[in-house]
């Protein structure tokens, strides 16, 4: 699925090591309401793994996940 329009927060967790990203990421998303999407840009390549295993075992959906360079980025629909 690719997501075309803008997302409902963005978060920025470059230069942050394991957990961080995702620890973050969790904070962000239980904040939002249920549907929002949360973009969050990161640095820490172990943050790939982190991203999916949490989406796989949560209610919510990894959108999107590509990497732009140096950067891995995520697109997550709060479940």
């Amino acid at each position: 699925m690719v997501f075309k329009s803008e997302p409902d927060q963005l978060l920025d967790a470059s230069g942050l090591n394991c957990p961080l990203p995702l620890l973050k990421a969790k904070q962000a998303l239980s904040k939002m309401e249920i549907g929002q999407v949360l973009k969050v840009t990161a640095t820490d390549a172990g943050s790939v793994r982190d991203f999916k295993a949490y989406t796989d075992q949560s209610d919510h959906a990894l959108l999107e996940s590509f990497t732009d360079q140096d950067t891995f980025v995520y697109l997550i629909r709060r479940g």
